[in-house]
């Protein structure tokens, strides 16, 4: 099905599709980094506020034991993203590329439903099957999660609920990366902040006015999970071109299943290994008493903010890194790429210079305790520079997606995970406290550098797989 063929189905489909695929096909750069970026970093933001508000509900029941089933519940929660990026991240990027490749061979764009279909009820399959396989090993994963005598109930709860929603959950999450293949980032930040205010509102119901405690939290996330499907639904329905979520459409050709799976399985990896690196860092860092681990708690939550930022740049801009690589764009691709770059480093040295400054005022807004301010100086700097690193690291890992640079993309989110836990054990053997602080950021580091040498060895690669924005290429976008 040509772009033409359905353009004048509907003059309101057709402006929305439009002005989206604009800002990716021949927007100034900066316009369409806006557009692209600044919703995505609003809408984390949002999520983030939210976390707060959740974990404010839960705490205003005065129970223990919830607040822990809440916690004990995270790498779960983590778990099921990580499935649903593994359709989305994959699909997302594939459906970008042929809306570029579409340009020169119409006919390409006929193929991305059968991409968008496949995504979201593979999401949803896959979700379903790992949820049911939770829930007749519920015992055992309560305890795997580590919940104790006292949080057993209440852990148990919590997961019952949410294991119940996985297909919800995971088919959610890669519908929203769906969405903004075509460049409706603008979209994609109004279904998240309706799910997030769905959730408030499902949380006062559930939790203050009916009392079902963290059950009813879990149930609050899933159906607000729900809305944002429904959300995202009727707007592909009622203003895409090009995507279908129809049954119909559903496929499991290989020319489908391999560029989905090759970019997308770097996603599952990569949110493995942070939850492995999280329970790892944190239970090291026990060991040396609750000075520290309130410092790195406070340093997180001081970096998140430059962090969603930053994040809401190097997710932003892999729809237009994709489109420009299917469309045979090179002068596209790069200078995206360079604005992108210099957008990460600008953040990350603005905010870094301005918090390092004004450390004392910063951290006595979250604590009054002076030997977290003593030693939350270094763990911030630490965190900070790890940041700065981890920008950089995810914009290389964005093009490798966009690229459809399988081996690469996995090889950057398998290798934090690999060298952080050696990294750290060695540095609280060695040096202590500060081998701990310092983990992070020294493997960040090679990271980056890692991700710099593939991206240089992979130049040469990328450049033939442009040729020049050829109608030829077309046909390569699958390969």
């Amino acid at each position: 099905m040509s772009a033409s063929s359905t353009a004048t189905d509907s003059p309101a489909k057709a402006d929305a599709v439009g002005s989206n695929r604009w800002y990716l096909s021949s927007a100034p750069i900066v316009r369409a980094l806006v557009h692209l970026c600044v919703p995505m970093a609003a809408a984390m933001i949002v999520s983030a506020v939210y976390n707060v508000i959740n974990a404010g509900f839960i705490g205003s029941l005065h129970n223990t034991a919830m607040l822990a089933a809440v916690t004990f519940g995270s790498p779960l929660l983590g778990l099921v993203m990580a499935v649903g990026g593994v359709f989305g991240t994959g699909g997302s990027a594939l459906i970008s590329r042929l809306l570029g490749a579409s340009e020169h061979d119409p006919a390409k764009a006929g193929e991305i439903k059968h991409v968008a279909s496949f995504s979201f009820w593979g999401a949803g399959i896959v979700g379903a099957v790992l949820g049911g396989l939770g829930l007749f090993l519920l015992h055992p994963l309560v305890s795997l999660l580590g919940a104790d005598t006292s949080a057993v109930a209440a852990t148990t709860d919590f997961v019952t609920v949410l294991l119940i929603f996985v297909p919800v959950l995971a088919a959610a999450f890669c519908l929203e990366q769906l969405v903004r293949s075509e460049g409706a980032a603008r979209q994609v930040m109004v279904g998240l902040i309706a799910s997030t205010i769905a959730n408030v509102l499902f949380d006062v119901l559930f939790i203050l006015v009916l009392h079902w405690g963290v059950a009813g939290a879990a149930l609050a996330v899933g159906l607000s999970n729900l809305v944002v499907i429904g959300y995202f639904a009727t707007w592909l329905h009622r203003h895409s071109e090009h995507l279908s979520l129809a049954p119909r459409w559903f496929t499991l050709a290989p020319a489908v299943l391999k560029p989905v799976f090759g970019v997308g399985v770097s996603e599952l990896l990569q949110a493995a290994f942070l939850i492995v690196t999280s329970l790892v860092l944190n239970n090291l860092a026990a060991g040396y008493g609750d000075g520290p681990l309130a410092a790195m708690g406070v340093a997180v939550r001081i970096a998140q903010v430059p962090e969603f930022l930053i994040m809401g740049v190097t997710l932003g801009v892999l729809p237009l890194l994709a489109y420009s690589y299917g469309k045979g764009d090179r002068k596209r691709l790069t200078t995206a790429l360079r604005a992108a770059a210099l957008t990460v480093g600008g953040i990350g040295l603005l905010f870094s210079v301005t918090v390092i400054v004004f450390r004392e005022q910063v951290f006595a807004a979250f604590s009054a305790d002076h030997s977290v301010l003593a030693i939350g100086v270094t763990v911030l700097t630490a965190q900070l520079i790890a940041m700065l690193a981890n920008g950089f690291t995810g914009l290389l890992t964005s093009l490798f997606q966009a690229t459809g640079r399988a081996l690469p993309a996995t090889v950057m989110s398998v290798t934090q995970g690999v060298l952080f836990i050696p990294t750290v054990l060695l540095g609280n053997v060695w040096f202590g406290l500060a081998g701990i602080i310092w983990a992070l950021t020294v493997t960040e580091g090679i990271v980056f550098v890692v991700g710099t040498a593939m991206w240089l060895a992979s130049r040469r690669a990328i450049d033939r797989g442009l040729a020049d924005g050829s109608p030829a290429r077309a046909d390569q976008v699958l390969a």
